[in-house]
């Protein structure tokens, strides 16, 4: 029984990773600015009470 050959990966080109990465860093700066910016944020309902004057509406 013969032995199944083993795949060889080919080497990473891992200069063209990093330029790739930061041209993607450098474009989402020019696209909505300096500073972190939360992908995943959880949908608040509007049933949720909150003390805050902004949140509570015109009848203050």
């Amino acid at each position: 029984m013969k032995k199944p050959k083993k795949k060889v990966q080919k080497p990473l080109n891992l200069d063209a990773i990093k330029a790739m990465r930061r041209g993607n860093r450098e474009a989402e700066m020019e696209l909505l600015g300096p500073g972190f910016h939360s992908y995943n944020r959880i949908h608040k309902s509007e049933k949720i009470y909150t003390r805050k004057k902004k949140h509570k509406g015109g009848w203050l």
